[in-house]
């Protein structure tokens, strides 16, 4: 059963910040669901690695979105570099993950918590 919480409580936080970036249409949504499939055998496989489902999940979502649509999410620290690039998740594999940017290293949010009010 926690497999099956840290499964779903993934889910939300990935549709959490799709929704928040408007890009959370159906055929997006079915990327999720993939996604989470996938990663079910994988924690059913490694239990200890239910606490970082989220971060595996929006890097599988991030990763498929790539190939089908383009950069997500687009980092909103950099708007005005004229460089375009999307956020990383980190830690690659790991509690807490967040949304961070690449070229500045900046936290902009947690998985689950994009266009939320900043977090002091």
């Amino acid at each position: 059963m926690e497999l099956e919480q840290a499964l779903h409580a993934a889910r939300a936080l990935v549709l959490a910040d799709l929704v928040a970036n408007d890009v959370a249409d159906a055929d997006i949504v079915s990327l999720v669901e993939d996604a989470v499939a996938h990663r079910r055998w994988w924690v059913e496989q490694w239990p200890a690695g239910a606490e970082f489902v989220a971060g595996l999940i929006a890097q599988d979502v991030q990763d498929a979105l790539l190939e089908r649509y383009g950069r997500w999410p687009l980092c909103p620290v950099c708007t005005e570099s004229g460089d375009p690039h999307a956020l990383d998740v980190e830690p690659e594999l790991g509690p807490d993950p967040h949304w961070v940017c690449p070229k500045t290293a900046v936290a902009v949010a947690r998985v689950g918590r994009l266009g939320a009010p900043a977090e002091h």
